[in-house]
């Protein structure tokens, strides 16, 4: 590794983006190698860029952070991916972990807990927030949870919400407008989440979805 520890930060909000660009930046140690605005572009600019490591947020556009995240470390393993979002749910939580991300803090981390967590994962460890580790050693502590708590494990995060709404009955404009996407975004998910579940139609989906509790 160089001396420098080579970061690509990936966030839809471009003044999130620009400002963590110019905070890490200015950092000792940490060179900015690029940046991304969605998960494709994410996958794609890792693939050219090849840094270190990659922040990423979780809910984006195209791509969540989520399979960006799968793909990025299946591609190339020695990338290592830190989660950074507003996500604090389980689920979220425990999805990265399974993606290949080996770090995963919370949008109000402070600059020396970002910068711990980068250094660390670029040596290779993995790294959370406090309160995510926290979380974390909880969950292994507690009560086992059936191994099938993930009905539909090959859909993103992003896909199983918007199976979740079908379920419930929304239109695809409905979905659009409750999750802040585009109506060809959700054309899009809805799309893949009908390949991916191998039905015909948005009824046999609503089948599927609804006898996994979904809905």
């Amino acid at each position: 590794m160089s001396e420098s520890v080579r970061v690509m930060l990936v966030d839809d909000h471009p003044v999130y983006r620009d400002g963590l660009a110019a905070l890490l930046g200015s950092l000792p140690g940490v060179e900015v190698a690029g940046t991304a605005g969605d998960g494709l572009e994410a996958v794609e600019r890792a693939r050219e860029l090849q840094p270190d490591v990659v922040v990423m947020d979780v809910q984006m556009p195209r791509l969540d952070g989520i399979e960006a995240t799968r793909r990025i470390t299946a591609d190339s393993p020695h990338v290592g991916v830190v989660v950074l979002t507003m996500a604090e749910e389980d689920q979220t939580l425990f999805a990265a972990m399974r993606a290949g991300a080996r770090g995963y803090l919370l949008k109000g981390a402070n600059q020396g807990e970002i910068l711990r967590a980068i250094t660390a994962v670029a040596q290779g460890e993995a790294i959370f927030g406090p309160a995510v580790a926290r979380r974390v050693a909880e969950f292994f502590a507690g009560t086992p949870v059936p191994a099938a708590t993930d009905p539909f494990p090959q859909l993103t995060v992003r896909e199983r919400e918007i199976l979740a709404l079908v379920a419930a009955g929304r239109s695809n404009p409905q979905i659009a407008a409750e999750l802040y996407l585009s109506p060809k975004t959700v054309r899009n998910n809805v799309s893949n989440i009908f390949a991916k579940l191998h039905v015909a139609d948005r009824a046999e989906a609503i089948i599927h979805a609804r006898t996994a509790g979904l809905g």
